[in-house]
């Protein structure tokens, strides 16, 4: 005759209960939203734009509200994209990437497309 001294419904309570936190913790994670500037590209603009405007620059769809631009990684050189957005929206005061921000040389470079 064996007899049980313990209860196996808490452990069985417990490994269910991290499955659980497991799997919303994994759904949570794969339906979020990317974070802003991950992956992508900001310019302030000098002058902001009357109307928010969505343009194509280098491929790549940019949005612009006010003196605020976002546009996601193109594969191009950093000055490239940032030339390519001077000449759609106009010269910048600053230009963000991944990385970080161009340097003041770099912004000179890039604003010489206006």
């Amino acid at each position: 005759m064996i007899i049980q001294t313990q209860n196996p419904l808490p452990r069985m309570l417990f490994a269910a209960g991290l499955a659980m936190a497991g799997t919303i913790a994994s759904f949570g994670a794969t339906v979020s939203p990317a974070k802003a500037g991950t992956n992508a590209y900001s310019a302030t603009l000098v002058s902001g734009l009357e109307a928010p405007a969505k343009k194509v620059v280098n491929g790549v769809l940019w949005k612009c509200a006010g003196d605020a631009c976002v546009g996601p990684v193109d594969g191009s050189r950093a000055v490239n994209t940032c030339r390519q957005v001077v000449k759609t929206f106009g010269a910048v005061t600053k230009f963000a990437t991944p990385k970080g921000e161009l340097s003041a040389e770099d912004l000179q470079h890039c604003n010489a497309a206006a």
